[in-house]
């Protein structure tokens, strides 16, 4: 999958690799784990067997898609991941 950060806004984020760079909540950095549901505001992670909610609007966000590592501020990509993918140009 050819990947690129400033193209990650339109691309699925379930089944990505993930881990919380940064947030306001210090609790939820150095999280990581798989994507295993999003929503408008959350991305919900599965972390050693259980899931974690993390809010997208306090948090920065870095993705491995295969040998590419790509950090994402999480207020880039709050809106519903349908409606996600069609805003971006």
């Amino acid at each position: 999958m050819n990947l690129r950060a400033r193209y990650i806004k339109k691309h699925e984020l379930i089944g990505l690799e993930c881990e919380v760079v940064a947030a306001s909540d210090p609790t939820l950095v150095g999280l990581r784990g798989v994507v295993v549901d999003e929503s408008r505001n959350m991305l919900t992670l599965e972390v050693k067997g259980r899931r974690k909610c993390v809010p997208k609007s306090i948090a920065r966000f870095r993705f491995r898609v295969g040998k590419h590592v790509l950090e994402v501020e999480g207020k880039a990509i709050v809106a519903r991941p349908e409606d996600r993918i069609k805003k971006v140009k």
